[in-house]
């Protein structure tokens, strides 16, 4: 199981049956793949869709039928189309349950850092600002360090997407819930021990009494 695998498998165990669930682009589109069966969750694309279904196979993509990040998708029986407006009134109305987002800095305040990459010209933070604010619940899915660089810190040096709004960071390494005293780690990945998620972690880590490892078995 490669390391992006891994965090969408455990991103998709924590989404509840009946959400409304917005997934971003890159890493965060994979959680679809990972649903459980008995499941039912209604994904939203910021592009103006409710009911996003699965990636079409080779060959039998609509390039008129993609989601937010431009890639070719489907929709489900029942799904529907609607405008920008309609999108983002979702969005802002609070009827998100959960929104699946990628990172390049989150801090021990909950604060998110995730548009701007340093030296690169980028077109903006799109929706993912009123998504972290909008949302009922805020998921971080990203690998635990860049290049061996923390990427969860004590204070995010890039430019803020939005303050104090994330819940949940879900890495390769480790689950860590932001709260008031800090990161609490939750849980451990396959092949992370307490030791090397602290050292990887530029902040302070605050082990739960009930740490466990991450469960794939169902």
């Amino acid at each position: 199981m490669d390391v992006k695998e891994i965090i969408a498998r455990r991103v998709a165990q924590l989404l509840k049956d009946g959400d409304v669930v917005n997934l971003g682009i890159g890493l965060p589109t994979m959680v679809a793949n990972y649903i459980p069966e008995d499941i039912d969750i209604t994904f939203q694309s910021e592009n103006g869709l409710l009911g996003l279904g699965p990636a079409p196979a080779q060959g039998q993509e609509d390039w008129e039928l993609v989601n937010a990040g431009g890639m070719p998708s489907s929709i489900v029986p029942g799904g529907m189309f609607f405008d920008s407006a309609t999108s983002f009134g979702i969005i802002r109305g609070g009827h998100v349950d959960a929104t699946v987002l990628g990172a390049m800095e989150v801090d021990e305040k909950g604060n998110l850092a995730n548009w701007k990459i340093p030296g690169k010209m980028v077109p903006g933070m799109g929706g993912a600002m009123d998504l972290v604010v909008g949302a009922n619940t805020v998921i971080i899915a990203m690998v635990h360090t860049q290049k061996g660089k923390p990427k969860i810190l004590k204070q995010c040096t890039l430019p803020l997407t939005a303050k104090e709004q994330v819940n949940i960071i879900v890495t390769e390494m480790a689950l860590l819930r932001v709260t008031k005293e800090g990161f609490v780690l939750e849980e451990l990945g396959p092949d992370a021990t307490v030791e090397e998620v602290i050292a990887a972690t530029d902040a302070n880590v605050i082990v739960s009494p009930n740490l466990k490892k991450y469960n794939f078995a169902n």
